[in-house]
């Protein structure tokens, strides 16, 4: 069977979400292309190939994007079976055009293409939610585009080739905005030890220089997370790291920190999400605005760099929640550390999500926007809603301008300033014992600047809708 597989977006990262199917799909005999939309061209010649294509969703952006990418391949071959898998394949009010499977999608999808391939048949359609516990194959890395086509490590000395692992899947907790229990409920999957070291031995071989883990949280299974950096520190000792973690985690073992700054990891990702204690509870993140100064004190003593992900705006905040959060990255020396999406962030409320049975959007929902995947919302203020929009526009123009960290901040906080005139304060000095030894734009951190949760930029939108209308001449894809 000839497999098209596609990523749209995978934070800036080479597709671990193709790269892996794909290697499943080709030890069960079958012909397999990939194409990573976010840095290369469709070629319609692919399109014409396929008996089959299956489009990577494992997060917001790259759903709103393969759904204009779908689109495009439906127009120009109407009959074809089509897949989503990934998070996001089920994240959807309605059923999309085609079979959706989420959660550990793999045998699912091989299924799915051995279905097709022996029947002869219109593919099965409808969702499925897998989550057995399976065994993994080698990524087929080498048909994907190089590491030079993606994101970098960005650090003092300059910039190293990044690569983009997954040591487990799911997460033990239920913050009740995150799209991954509505799939997982609370269970954690583990990508096997032998399996993870030939993979960045691969890597390593592509010429890797340091390694993101990307699970959902690298602490949920604290001794597999141990495990994994001795063996990946043991083979390769020369190999930076940064792994994404929750604030709870990162107080509840003080110290592993030295020990993981000592085996290469440069800085830790961390969902602070509000300077707000009473959207914290309300969001379920099992965390203080206290705990988020206290992680970034652990870290910073143990030489590692804190880089909060953050959701400023919800349907509970108010002007005072903005100054808020402002103030703490100013507090907490973070200037350096947070991208400019970061400020502009809003909730996304999708079909299954926790908080609609949690009851705290109770009378605060309108319409389901088919177009933007969610329930809508305003804000009590709508200077709130204004402000979300000009920032928004504001992280773009500083992703495609390379703004200095400082320059960033200070615009973010003229822009709160602007809309909030006379309710805030004057920058606040760093906390004592939190300042980093590094000036802000020497902090290590990767080169892609958006966000999985953010809306895709016109610049990714444009190439892909322009290839909507039939027949597939036109290009699909390329990121500006």
């Amino acid at each position: 069977m000839r497999v098209l597989l596609v990523s749209t977006y995978e934070l800036g990262h080479q597709p671990i979400h193709v790269a892996s199917p794909a290697g499943a799909l080709i030890r069960g005999g079958h012909e397999v292309r990939c194409v990573d939309l976010a840095v290369e061209r469709l070629d319609p010649e692919a399109v014409a190939w396929a008996e089959a294509v299956a489009l990577s969703v494992p997060m917001h952006t790259a759903m709103r994007l393969a759904l204009a990418a779908a689109a495009a391949i439906r127009a120009a071959r109407p009959g074809l079976a089509l897949c989503f898998y990934g998070l996001y394949a089920v994240l959807a009010e309605e059923g999309l055009d085609g079979l959706s499977i989420a959660g550990e999608y793999e045998p699912e999808l091989v299924a799915w293409v051995e279905g097709l391939a022996g029947s002869g048949v219109p593919a099965a359609t409808g969702t499925r939610i897998a989550l057995g516990r399976g065994a993994f194959g080698l990524p087929a890395r080498h048909l994907l585009p190089p590491l030079d086509a993606y994101a970098r490590l960005a650090l003092a000395g300059g910039e190293r080739l990044a690569g983009y692992v997954e040591a487990s899947h799911g997460c033990a907790h239920r913050c009740r905005h995150c799209p991954v229990p509505v799939v997982y409920d609370g269970r954690t999957r583990l990508v096997g030890e032998e399996a993870l070291l030939a993979d960045v031995t691969q890597l390593v071989e592509l010429g890797m220089e340091h390694l993101s883990f990307g699970d959902p949280d690298f602490l949920n299974g604290p001794h597999h997370a141990r495990r994994v950096v001795d063996a990946v520190h043991g083979a390769f000792p020369g190999l930076s790291f940064d792994v994404t973690v929750k604030v709870e985690h990162i107080l509840r073992h003080p110290a592993l920190w030295p020990e993981l700054a000592a085996k290469g990891c440069l800085f830790v990702v961390s969902a602070f999400e509000s300077a707000t204690d009473a959207i914290l509870e309300r969001l379920d993140k099992g965390h203080t605005v206290a705990d988020e100064i206290e992680a970034v004190r652990l870290l910073r003593e143990a030489g590692i760099e804190p880089r909060p992900s953050l959701l400023p705006f919800t349907p509970w905040t108010g002007p005072e929640d903005l100054w808020a959060l402002v103030d703490l990255v100013a507090g907490c020396d973070l200037v350096g550390n947070v991208d400019p999406i970061q400020y502009a962030i809003r909730l996304l409320v999708p079909p299954r999500s926790l908080l609609l049975a949690a009851g705290e959007l109770e009378g605060r929902l309108e319409d389901y926007d088919r177009e933007h995947l969610g329930w809508r919302w305003r804000a009590p203020d709508p200077r709130v809603d204004e402000l979300q929009l000009a920032l928004a526009a504001l992280a773009e123009r500083a992703g495609a301008g390379l703004w200095p960290a400082e320059e960033a901040y200070s615009a973010v906080r003229e822009a709160v300033g602007g809309a909030f005139p006379g309710e805030g304060g004057p920058r606040p000095g760093i906390i004592p014992g939190l300042a980093s030894v590094l000036a802000p734009d020497e902090r290590p951190r990767l080169t892609e600047a958006w966000f999985c949760c953010a809306e895709p930029m016109r610049s990714q939108l444009d190439p892909v809708l322009a290839a909507g209308d039939p027949p597939l001449t036109t290009t699909v894809g390329v990121r500006a």
